[in-house]
């Protein structure tokens, strides 16, 4: 009786080992196939663009945070554009406010994820110490952030790609006027638009990429005056010399992809890296999607694509640009 008890024991512990095995062999598969699908959006300049993280790792926001790490084993991106709010609700107090940590540090600490990050200023920050803000890059190595607005060229075999960073929460007057965002009004938005001019102007990269906070167009149920005060400021500016070929934005918590008539820009809001919102299609509207997660950015000297990408990493929408 002992003895047969032992076979059918030994049985079942070897059913369950090739049980096992299988799901192993499967997972593996599966992720090999994934890599696979993934391995098509690399480009001769790869970029990640997160935006609308800081939600303490609650929500999707780990489980994008270890999407963008497992990604970046296979794309190599070299670096994330993060377009605002990496800090939600009240923004930060210091460089050394603990929400760094909950927020950023210890979310994204895939070590596919220790590249340079771009940030631009959200309307979160613009709630806390915004300075704070630029100052971490003393503490943290990739965080670059060399000013409220800046620009950054990459550069590889000939292939040239012009990323201007521009800080919109001042742009748009009720933060202006609201003593939730104390340091908007101490922003003047002149020599800013002077100087986004003037880069626009001498920009002769072979693809020129715009990154704010706040969209120019989209669907929300944010009030319109928003959208109207970056009409108004910033897309003449971006519409002069007729070289832009992506603004993208955050702020809205969903993807969107707007092109509007007579205007050649793609113009792209990317979804929350950590909780959706709904949407729907409204004026230019090629695609919308309430998905959560993040984009990929891939170039080469004849295409540029923009991959959106949701929280179980499949691609839902691609932009595509062609020379």
């Amino acid at each position: 009786m002992e003895q047969k008890g032992r076979k059918s024991y030994c049985l079942h512990a070897m059913v369950a080992m090739m049980m096992a095995f299988f799901m192993i062999g499967t997972l593996v598969t599966a992720q090999a196939q994934t890599a696979n699908v993934w391995a098509t959006m690399k480009g001769d300049i790869t970029m990640f663009m997160a935006n609308d993280l800081g939600r303490n790792g609650y929500y999707d926001q780990k489980t994008i945070a270890e999407l963008m790490g497992n990604m970046a084993k296979t794309l190599k991106p070299k670096c994330v554009l993060a377009a605002g709010d990496i800090h939600h609700f009240n923004g930060i107090a210091s460089v050394n406010d603990p929400l760094w940590n909950t927020n950023y540090e210890w979310v994204y600490s895939h070590p596919e994820l220790m590249i340079d990050w771009f940030p631009v200023l959200g309307n979160h920050e613009y709630r806390g110490n915004t300075q704070a803000v630029l100052d971490y890059g003393k503490v943290s190595r990739r965080w670059m952030m060399p000013a409220r607005y800046y620009t950054k060229v990459f550069d590889k075999k000939g292939l040239t790609v012009r990323v201007v960073f521009i800080d919109t929460t001042p742009f748009i007057e009720r933060y202006r006027v609201s003593d939730v965002y104390p340091d908007a009004r101490k922003q003047e938005n002149d020599p800013q638009l002077q100087w986004l001019d003037a880069t626009l102007r001498n920009a002769h990269e072979d693809w020129v990429i715009v990154i704010g906070h706040h969209p120019i167009y989209a669907y929300t149920d944010k009030k319109d005056i928003e959208r109207k005060d970056m009409q108004r400021a910033v897309l003449p500016v971006l519409q002069r010399y007729k070289n832009v070929d992506v603004y993208a934005c955050g702020h809205i918590h969903n993807f969107q992809h707007i092109r509007m008539t007579g205007d050649a820009i793609d113009y792209v809001v990317n979804g929350s890296a950590s909780l959706g919102r709904d949407v729907k299609p409204t004026t230019g509207t090629v695609f919308c999607s309430s998905a959560d997660g993040f984009s990929v950015f891939s170039a080469t000297k004849k295409q540029l694509c923009m991959y959106m990408i949701d929280k179980d990493g499949n691609i839902i929408h691609t932009i595509t640009r062609n020379k």
